[in-house]
């Protein structure tokens, strides 16, 4: 392949966005960076996509663990999409310093804005706003394909200046907290033992005790356990229970699933 696609998805938004790209895209493999465990990534490209969700307005833990392992020395070409639900702030130039700690550089950055996940602060938007959303991430997905392409340079996006500083204070006093934010979930009485929470869980922070899920402290926050848990059993806090859930209807559980299984 010419070109290489790493992504890390939860509920689907970034593996749609990924899939949309490496279909414009000419000779491109997607590889979800979950399925990379090793000490160094050497993408047989050079040409390499990463695409990723925006947590706590900025980098998720484990895409910064994924670009540290990532050779980069012989990448001609590094494009990144940040997808995010409104805010992307600076995502992609946290990425772009990484990068050029690495001795390397994003030559391009994107923001695309898709539903929010983030069940706490709301469920799923109604349909009609979700297929706008999807709409508007199809037109700026092609511009996208277009730029890739023909490997063409772009400054990073970013959110306004002011809105990033703090943003960005408040994504470097939380991010060390994330992984143990799952002392919040429960599962209520309606869990039937499935398992699916462990199957679509990225961060193996879920085991299963007397058939039931367990958290272990190295979440990443992506809400796949809560938002595909086919029977809404599992709660995060206080009032997620009357919420409805959301994943992406164009990605489908067993695919979900398989993108993330080791």
């Amino acid at each position: 392949m010419n070109n290489t696609i790493y992504f890390y998805s939860g509920t689907g938004n970034s593996l749609w966005t990924a899939k949309n790209i490496a279909e414009l895209v000419c000779n491109t493999e997607l590889i979800s960076m979950t399925l990379r465990n090793e000490a160094i990534v050497a993408p047989a490209s050079e040409c390499v996509g990463l695409i990723f969700p925006v947590h706590m307005w900025g980098l998720p833990l484990r895409v910064i663990d994924f670009i540290h392992r990532l050779q980069t020395d012989k990448l001609r070409y590094i494009f990144a999409v940040a997808v995010n639900a409104g805010q992307v702030a600076a995502t992609l130039i946290q990425l772009k310093k990484i990068l050029q700690s690495k001795g390397s550089d994003l030559a391009a950055g994107f923001s695309v804005c898709l539903p929010s996940n983030y069940i706490p602060w709301g469920g799923a938007a109604a349909p009609e706003k979700q297929q706008e959303l999807f709409d508007r991430a199809l037109t700026k997905i092609k511009s996208i394909a277009e730029i890739v392409s023909v490997q063409e340079a772009r400054t990073p996006e970013k959110g306004p200046s002011v809105q990033n500083i703090f943003l960005s204070a408040l994504y470097r006093m939380g991010s060390p907290r994330i992984p143990r934010l799952d002392k919040s979930f429960r599962v209520d009485e309606k869990c039937t033992g499935c398992q699916i929470c462990k199957k679509v869980c990225p961060a193996e922070s879920i085991i299963i005790v007397d058939g039931k899920p367990v958290w272990q402290h190295h979440c990443e926050q992506c809400l796949a356990c809560i938002q595909w848990c086919p029977e809404e059993a599992i709660q995060y806090g206080k009032n997620t229970a009357t919420k409805k859930r959301y994943h992406h209807p164009a990605i489908k559980l067993q695919e979900m699933m398989a993108r993330v299984s080791r």
